[in-house]
């Protein structure tokens, strides 16, 4: 039995598709709400109900579990409590359970710039996460992953959504050139289902992106050109731009965009291009093939959906 934690997010969901269609028996982690989960469509999957807190939910989750995909993190709410309770804290309890009941191996999805010395809170969450892993006596795969991208994402949707919904401009931080090296989610839920067969990714971590560096503003162009969005690009300071984010917060919460994406175009976020063809032997998708998925959608936010979001 595989347990996966996060799916039902937006790499969750690729992930137990790929799982299942490939014939492997899945229980979800889903912590506990007043809300119906979201579960994946189409696929039958085991439920455990638990929060990454409660130990003994987790043992009971865990009965039967010989893998652990561990994708579950709070990044997309930003800086804050939810990295400690989530990233941190239960990452350090999945690892912890996992060992005491003899789990042999779990997969991790990091973040390429995760660093305990970073500045950053999500990189350096996802370091000290990784730590605990690695000190769990548990077999384990790390993959750091570049920005991820893809239907229902956050990155190239949250841009969409911004430029349809801002009038006249688009702010952009700093020049624009910051390298990125975006990742279909189809390929990486494809790295983490093939690393199960792969022996040597056992205690391993890797870097993983897509097959090209692409700046910021070629992005920008491509998700503008996808789309028929038109915005001007102005170009800001990253602390302009920060107060700018809060402000837009404000009209339109809940939006698929944090103060996290802030920080990752703050400095290159790349890596190897050939680490995901040499080690899985993949031949990664380029970014502008991969993007039909934004003509499908207007982009545009109701007026009942804002007034509601706001209460």
């Amino acid at each position: 039995m595989i347990l996966v934690t996060g799916g039902t997010g937006f790499l969750g969901k690729v992930l137990v598709r790929q799982l299942t269609e490939a014939g492997y028996p899945v229980r979800l982690l889903i912590r506990p709400s007043q809300q119906s989960p979201q579960l994946p469509k189409g696929v039958a999957v085991d439920v455990a109900v638990s929060s990454l807190a409660d130990r003994r939910g987790l043992r009971s989750a865990m009965v039967g579990v010989d893998i652990i995909y561990h994708l579950a993190g709070a990044e997309r709410s930003g800086p804050g409590r939810g990295l400690l309770e989530v990233d941190i804290r239960g990452t350090q309890a999945i690892s912890q359970v996992a060992a005491e009941v003899g789990v042999k191996r779990i997969l991790y999805v990091s973040h390429l710039g995760a660093d305990r010395a970073s500045a950053y809170p999500v990189f350096k969450a996802k370091a000290i996460a990784e730590e605990h892993l690695r000190r769990s006596g548990v077999d384990y795969t790390i993959l750091r992953s570049a920005i991820l991208y893809g239907q229902g994402d956050a990155f190239t949707s949250g841009l969409a959504y911004i430029m349809r919904n801002t009038p006249f401009i688009f702010l952009v931080p700093e020049d624009g050139r910051t390298l990125l090296q975006p990742l279909w989610v189809e390929d990486l839920a494809t790295c983490l289902l093939w690393s199960l067969d792969n022996e040597s990714t056992r205690n391993q971590t890797y870097s993983v992106g897509g097959p090209e560096y692409i700046a910021l503003n070629e992005i920008l162009r491509l998700v503008k050109e996808t789309t028929g969005i038109r915005r001007k690009l102005v170009h800001i300071g990253p602390p302009y731009l920060r107060g700018f984010n809060v402000f837009l917060e404000s009209f339109l919460p809940g939006l698929p965009f944090s103060v996290f994406w802030l920080d990752y175009l703050a400095a290159n976020r790349t890596c190897a291009l050939d680490t995901v063809p040499r080690i899985f032997n993949l031949m990664p998708a380029r970014f502008h093939q991969q993007l039909d998925y934004l003509r499908r959608q207007t982009w545009r936010i109701p007026l009942r959906q804002l007034i509601r979001r706001r209460k």
